[in-house]
Order: C-alpha cells, then sequence, then structure tokens
C-alpha cells in the first residue's frame, strides 16, 4: 500500500492516535491544545484519514472506535525518505550539514548520528 503525505491537521490527529492506540473522536479532541477545534472538524478530518489507509474502526453502534493502521515508524520511514530525495538529493550528509547550520543539531549529536551511520555500514 502507498502511503500518501498527511496534511498538518491530519497528522496532529495521527500522533494522538499513534500515543492513545485507540480513541473515540472525543478522547483525540481531549489530548488537543486550546483553543479545541469542533468536534465534526476532528470527526471528518479522522474519516478522511480513514480514506488514505491511516486509521480503521471498531463499530460500537453509532460510535465509531479509531485505531492506527499505519504505525508512526513507518510515516517517519515516508516522510524522512521524502525530506531526503526532495530537499537533500538523497544526501544524508547534506541534510545534517543543513541541520548543524541551522542549529538544529549539535556537534555531539551529528558525532552521535555519524558513528551510528559507521556502525550500519559495518553490518
Amino acid at each position: 500500500m502507498e502511503i500518501k503525505e498527511l496534511t498538518r491537521a491530519e497528522e496532529q490527529l495521527m500522533q494522538v492516535l499513534w500515543q492513545l492506540k485507540k480513541a473515540f473522536v472525543k478522547d483525540v479532541i481531549e489530548q488537543l491544545p486550546e483553543p479545541k477545534p469542533a468536534y465534526n472538524t476532528v470527526s471528518t478530518i479522522i474519516r478522511i484519514l480513514e480514506t488514505k489507509g491511516f486509521v480503521g474502526h471498531t463499530a460500537f453502534g453509532k460510535s465509531h472506535e479509531y485505531h492506527p493502521i499505519i504505525s508512526k515508524e513507518q510515516y517517519q520511514d515516508f516522510a524522512s525518505d521524502k525530506l531526503l530525495s526532495g530537499y537533500f538529493d538523497n544526501s544524508v550528509n547534506r541534510m545534517l550539514s543543513f541541520f548543524v547550520k541551522k542549529e538544529k543539531i549539535d556537534l555531539k549529536e551529528a558525532d552521535e548520528i555519524l558513528k551510528l551511520i559507521e556502525k550500519l555500514k559495518n553490518k
């Protein structure tokens, strides 16, 4: 199954579902920051996520309990591949350099990442 890119609102709701593992719409809303979105807004976005194949549900009468179908790790793989290919020409080195220059990552973290990459290469 092909993973599709999420909008910011969809991703925010997926973060909550990944954390809760399963939830009714009201449970998702409880986890969202103020100002809380309308119930119908959250419900609509969750149904869109279901259409995109990210979410499934179990029906309890008229209520639906939703659960992730795509794991957070699967989406991380997709998003990081898209970031790497779309903005850094598939170069991990370019990406790390960018984050170091933007001070999003310090040199100690960069060193740890490079050691991890070397360890992976040697496997």
